[in-house]
Formats: C-alpha cells, sequence, structure tokens
C-alpha cells in the first residue's frame, strides 16, 4: 500500500490530469455535449495548445534561470505575426523568406530583452512588462489596427494539414506509426533505465518505472488511434515532438543545460565554479524571442490572419503551464515534461469548460485558483523538506 502512496506522490501531475479528463469526459456525456474524447476534439485540443506549448517550452527555461519570466510573448506573438501578415499577404513575399525573416525578428527581440536583463542587470519582470506594452504598439502600428488575411494556401499546409494527404490511408499509416513509436520508447525507456543502473546512478524503484512507462505507452497508443480516426498525424504535431525532443534533450543532455539548472539554483556558485552566467541568461531570453517567433507562425497559420489582439493572455497560459508541470518559482527546478503535461491540463481545462458552455469569466476563475494552488503546493513542499 505505501509503495502505490508514493508511486502516486511521483505522478501527482499525471494522476491529476488524467482525473482532471476523466471527470470532464463524465460530465460531458452526462449533460449530452458529446466526448472529450471524440477524434475530432482530440485533433482539436492539439491544434489549440500547440503555441501554448511552444511557448511553455521557452517560459520553463526562463523561470529555471532563477525564477524569472517572460510577459512579453504574447505581444512578441502578436508583432511577429503582424509582420507575418504584412510580408507574405499585403507584399506577397515568398513564403520561405518571410519565415526567416519572422524568426530573425523573434531572436532580435530576445536579445534586446536578454541585453538588459543579462548584462544591465534590469529585473526581468521589468524587462518585460515594458516589453509586452512596446511589441503590442509596434503590432497595432504594423497592422494600423486592421486584421490581415487569408494566408496563402501553401503555408498554411505547413501547420494545418495532415499526414498522410489521402485520408483513406490516414488510419493505417497513422497506426504503423504509433506502433513504431510505442515500441522505440520501450526499448529507449529499458535502455536508458539499466545504462544508468550500470554507472550506479538513482534511478526509480521497478514498480514505479513499469508503472510510469505504461502510463506513456498508454497514452502514445491511445493518441495514436484517435487521431487515425480522424483525418491521420496533424503537421503541427510534428512540430511539436521535434520541440519537445530537442529541448528535453537540452536540458537533461547537454552542458549548457546543466548550467541553466545551475545558475537558476545558486547563480554566485555557478559563477565561482566558471560558469558565465550572464550569458546563459541571456541566451535564455534569445531562446524565448525565437520560440515565440515559430508560436506566432503557428497561430497565425491556425487563424489564417494577423490580429493586433493576438496573443493576449498567452503569457499567463505558459506561465501557468509551467508551475503546474512542476517548475519552482524559485527557479533551478523544472522539466520539459512536466511543462508539457502542465500546458495540457490548462489546455483540457479550457476545452472541457468550452464544451460545457462556462462562461469565460468563470474558466478565468477556475485557472487561476488551479495556477494558485499549484505554486501553494510547490511552496509548502519545500518548507517541508527544510524542515
Amino acid at each position: 500500500m505505501t509503495e502505490i502512496v508514493n508511486i502516486l506522490k511521483r505522478n501527482s501531475l499525471l494522476m491529476a490530469l488524467i482525473g482532471v479528463m476523466i471527470f470532464f469526459e463524465i460530465v460531458i456525456r452526462a449533460t449530452g455535449h458529446g466526448s472529450l474524447f471524440s477524434p475530432a476534439n482530440f485533433t482539436n485540443i492539439i491544434s489549440q495548445n500547440s503555441y501554448v506549448i511552444i511557448l511553455a517550452v521557452g517560459m520553463l527555461f526562463c523561470i529555471i534561470s532563477g525564477g524569472n519570466v517572460d510577459l512579453a510573448v504574447g505581444s512578441i506573438l502578436a508583432l511577429v505575426g503582424a509582420i507575418a501578415g504584412v510580408l507574405m499577404v499585403n507584399w506577397e513575399l515568398n513564403i520561405y523568406a518571410s519565415i526567416f525573416i519572422c524568426l530573425v525578428t523573434g531572436i532580435l527581440i530576445g536579445a534586446w530583452q536578454g541585453f538588459w536583463i543579462a548584462y544591465i542587470r534590469i529585473p526581468a519582470f521589468i524587462v518585460t512588462l515594458a516589453g509586452m506594452m512596446l511589441f503590442r504598439g509596434l503590432a497595432l502600428l504594423v497592422l494600423d489596427g486592421l486584421t490581415i488575411s487569408p494566408f496563402p494556401p501553401e503555408y498554411l499546409r505547413y501547420f494545418t494539414s495532415f499526414i498522410p494527404k489521402a485520408r483513406a490511408s490516414a488510419f493505417t499509416l497513422t497506426t504503423i506509426v504509433t506502433a513504431v513509436i510505442a515500441i522505440a520508447y520501450l526499448a529507449w525507456a529499458i535502455w536508458d533505465r539499466a545504462s544508468k543502473i550500470k554507472k550506479n546512478y538513482h534511478v526509480e524503484d521497478k514498480t514505479s518505472f513499469v508503472f510510469t512507462t505504461a502510463c506513456v505507452l498508454f497514452a502514445l497508443i491511445g493518441s495514436g488511434l484517435l487521431l487515425a480516426s480522424n483525418k491521420g498525424i496533424p503537421v503541427i504535431l510534428v512540430l511539436l515532438i521535434v520541440i519537445i525532443s530537442v529541448y528535453s534533450f537540452i536540458a537533461n543532455r547537454t552542458v549548457g543545460g546543466r548550467r541553466l539548472y545551475a545558475l537558476g539554483g545558486n547563480e554566485k556558485a555557478a559563477k565561482l565554479s566558471g560558469v558565465n552566467t550572464n550569458r546563459i541568461l541571456f541566451l535564455t531570453y534569445v531562446n524565448m524571442g525565437f520560440l515565440s517567433a515559430v508560436a506566432a507562425l503557428v497561430c497565425v497559420a491556425r487563424f489564417n490572419s494577423a490580429a493586433p489582439t493576438a496573443g493576449n493572455g498567452y503569457e499567463l497560459d505558459a506561465i501557468g503551464a509551467c508551475f503546474i508541470g512542476g517548475a519552482s518559482a524559485y527557479g533551478g527546478v523544472g522539466k520539459v515534461g512536466g511543462a508539457v503535461i502542465g500546458a495540457i491540463f490548462m489546455g483540457v481545462l479550457n476545452n472541457g469548460m468550452s464544451i460545457l458552455g462556462i462562461d469565460a469569466n468563470w474558466q478565468r476563475t477556475v485557472k487561476g485558483l488551479v495556477l494558485l494552488m499549484a505554486v501553494v503546493i510547490d511552496v509548502l513542499s519545500k518548507k517541508r523538506v527544510q524542515a
């Protein structure tokens, strides 16, 4: 019994996500609103939350660096989306050149904010708050307060299409891809555990390992079958998998990732160890600007328009996803996987309440309470450890 309790504690976020999904499924079915797990709605959840997941990954790195946040990401998204609209729709510039310009713009904005934060040492809250107003104002100026649409079809297909294009073969291909991914994940999980044991690293006990692996495999297979029953694999899902995989590798397997955690854990100690903390902090915000630009390209493709109001509140969803996903408000703690689960958690809350027709004001209230409870749990757990 104690072992089961320990497993549930170690996977509390995953259990909470499963519990929320089951709750909404029961309530939605009971009220005759359909199903949370219908293939079409499942695909919709992925599309709705793709840019939040991208922003959450970048925001996680900011939070790890010392409890910092970037309040400007929603405004950066609006500005980069506005530039994309002007370039592709108004000026009819080549879409690849336009994408390149948008990504470079995001990097330059990140460098602008990173310079003030890392080298001048102005608090991140102040710099990004100023950025939130500055870049939103620029987005309004670029668009002249108007919405630009529609975007070229050849651009939209990179973010809104499905693999394969033919719906008749979608089920077969998606099922095969799901099976390959599931087998590859199982093989990697076993190899990774064995490798750590061989190097005398600390690993979770066998029961917990089996439970966690089984949950991931169940989620992979279930998601694959739902996608196969609809239109196949969304292209945006492939982009998300690439981003999550790359940043998980950076955080866990590279020197830069270890230095980032060291910076957030104790900056003075990291400096004494030879870590260039200013550069790490600077690159963290450059990366945030880059991912904000990526999220902007995804967002304008989803809505097929560039609007000056785009991105409103996205920074709060990204920050909330990170804290719900286990990131510490003090920095130095957090995982990419946790931020992704946190973003999915927020997405399921949004989607479930929307299906039930709950007022938008009540939705904000619920999300605010969930975020507060996540931070309260983090603070109390740290006090318990220190005691």
